[in-house]
């Protein structure tokens, strides 16, 4: 559940922390006084696009944070994602400045705004005021019924979207057939030229690394004779010259030292100095002879290594690329004839086609069976919720229509409403009003998020169009909703705030520079009594509207 929300510097918000407790929890003020800017707060900080004008006018950065319990599923993605803390909750941190530059955080580690998104969609379940519009989507009641789908067996939600790659794969084996019997001409021309150039470079069989490697010798091989003349006259200094060699030299001093040591043991020092030095240029000695017999004169390698870089070098300036990248343009081309090839082979390609087919009709077809349980049940459940609000006699059906197979299954789906008994159902967006949508909505919302394992629920003005004894239902099914979940909502009604555990009033103010800001407050019995007189009564608020508002608050 949400436990505190921060928020500093946003839009005409100041500086407000609040802290949150479990059950149904409503926020209500006069229109404009920044109700909907919390629930906006809240959303960047799950992961919400953002912008400079999200910054309060005069201040540098707008800088939000949501406190979090969590749940297993939240804290195993934090476990996976390296973000857990001792605390053992989810900080989730929000901060964009007056240019638009925006910075994220988790438990005060450094992330993206994906991750709060992904972390966001299992903490809190958001529906918008505007939800009951984008129900009349096709779009939107397909991804409401597979959601429901999703929420009771995970699996669905992976068949959902093997659906929509299995049917990507299966069209484009479908274009590449179309594209060979159109253009089959332009394929075998293509295929022939491939064919002579992976020939050719088959031929040549150019190596990883190889460049390196032969340039290396080329340069070994070619400088042979002043390599063995620099060796062996280093050789001469050190140990093989007539005339005192280095190594005798040094040899000889440290004898010498050596039995001046017995004298003054002072000397002791500068032998050991010399000792290690005389150690290593005997193994330089040694170096030296290996290394004089391995270089050897071989004109005759040395021609072979010249007509290998030739033809290395003549092929790269070929296919226009430099020596080094002609082993992988061999294996590029060798893959595109291999395509190429298989693009040629017609019958093989109807039977991938085929085949591709198969395995999306597969996927589709189980697809189709859970959709159409999911579409019974959630049929029922609305009909059932439209009776309480007030559509007594109406049904709801989830309509699942054939369709040619698509990116998204083998039928259409099309939410029905009745708003009286005896009437067939028709398209929602045909026949129902603004009131039956909103309440409509409603319930669909209620429904869907009890299925859901989301621990914060948010209601933004969802009850726009409602009113008279419908809005106290409402409010009843929210309260019941908080009985088990964290219910948050935005209202305008009187009868909906009245049934909530914890009330927040939002009110507009001035600042003694005169700056227009935001505030909220948590309203005790008393004020709760006069914050529901104002809803119910407007500007002025007699004995008789404090005398409803307290039978609204004891009901």
């Amino acid at each position: 559940m949400l436990r505190t929300l921060t928020i500093r510097d946003f839009v005409i918000v100041d500086a407000i922390e609040l802290e949150f407790s479990n059950g149904f929890t409503v926020f209500t003020g006069e229109t404009g006084a920044g109700k909907s800017i919390l629930i906006d707060a809240l959303q960047l900080a799950l992961g919400g696009r953002g912008d400079a004008s999200m910054v309060r006018e005069g201040a540098a950065k707008a800088d939000i944070t949501a406190d979090f319990a969590l749940t297993k599923l939240a804290a195993a993605w934090l476990d996976e994602n390296e973000f857990s803390t001792e605390e053992g909750g989810a900080l989730l941190r929000r901060v964009i400045d007056n240019a638009g530059r925006s910075k994220a955080y988790i438990n005060g580690i450094s992330a993206t705004a994906a991750q709060l998104r992904e972390l966001g969609e299992m903490l809190v379940d958001i529906h918008g005021q505007h939800a009951h519009q984008t129900l009349l989507k096709p779009d939107a009641q397909r991804d409401l019924l597979d959601n429901q789908i999703a929420v009771r067996d995970p699996e669905a939600r992976a068949e959902v979207l093997d659906v929509a790659s299995l049917y990507r794969a299966w069209r484009a084996l479908v274009r590449q057939r179309e594209e060979y019997e159109t253009n089959a001409k332009n394929v075998l021309i293509e295929r022939e030229r491939l064919e002579y150039q992976v020939g050719e470079l088959d031929k040549l069989a150019p190596k990883a690394g190889e460049w390196a490697e032969i340039s290396n010798e080329h340069s070994r091989l070619s400088h042979a004779a002043s390599l063995l003349e620099g060796a062996q006259e280093a050789l001469n200094a050190l140990s093989e010259s007539d005339d005192h060699p280095i190594l005798s030299q040094l040899s000889s001093l440290n004898a010498k030292l050596g039995k001046l040591v017995d004298v003054d043991v002072q000397l002791q020092a500068v032998l050991d100095c010399m000792e290690p030095a005389r150690i290593q240029l005997q193994e330089a000695v040694y170096a030296l002879n290996n290394y004089i017999d391995k270089v050897e004169l071989d004109p005759g390698r040395l021609r072979e290594v010249d007509a290998r870089m030739e033809a290395l070098h003549g092929a790269a300036r070929k296919y226009r690329v430099t020596p080094e990248e002609l082993h992988d343009e061999h294996a590029a081309l060798a893959a595109k004839l291999r395509q190429l090839a298989d693009a040629t082979d017609i019958e093989g390609l109807r039977k991938q086609e085929d085949k591709a087919k198969a395995a999306y009709m597969e996927v589709a077809q189980r697809l189709s069976k859970r959709r159409e349980k999911a579409a019974r049940e959630l049929g029922a459940q609305v009909t059932s919720a439209m009776q309480e609000l007030s559509m007594s006699g109406g049904s709801f059906a989830v309509a699942l229509n054939p369709a040619e197979p698509g990116a998204h299954g083998l039928e259409q789906v099309e939410f029905l409403v009745a708003g009286h008994q005896g009437v067939a159902p028709r398209p929602l967006a045909k026949v129902a009003s603004g009131g039956e949508l909103a309440r409509i909505s409603l319930a669909i919302s209620v429904i869907t998020s009890n299925a859901t394992t989301v621990p914060t629920l948010i209601f933004d003005e969802v009850d726009t169009g409602i009113g008279g004894g419908v809005a106290e239902v409402v409010g009843r099914l929210l309260k019941r909703l908080g009985r088990e979940r964290q219910v948050l909502c935005v209202t305008h009604l009187p009868q909906v705030a009245s049934q909530a555990n914890q009330h927040f009033q939002v009110a507009k103010g001035t600042t003694d520079a005169g700056r227009t800001v935001s505030r909220i407050d948590v309203l005790d019995n008393r004020a709760r009594v006069e914050e529901v007189a104002r809803m119910l009564g407007g500007i002025e608020i007699t004995e008789t509207t404090r005398k409803h508002a307290r039978e609204l608050l004891a009901s």
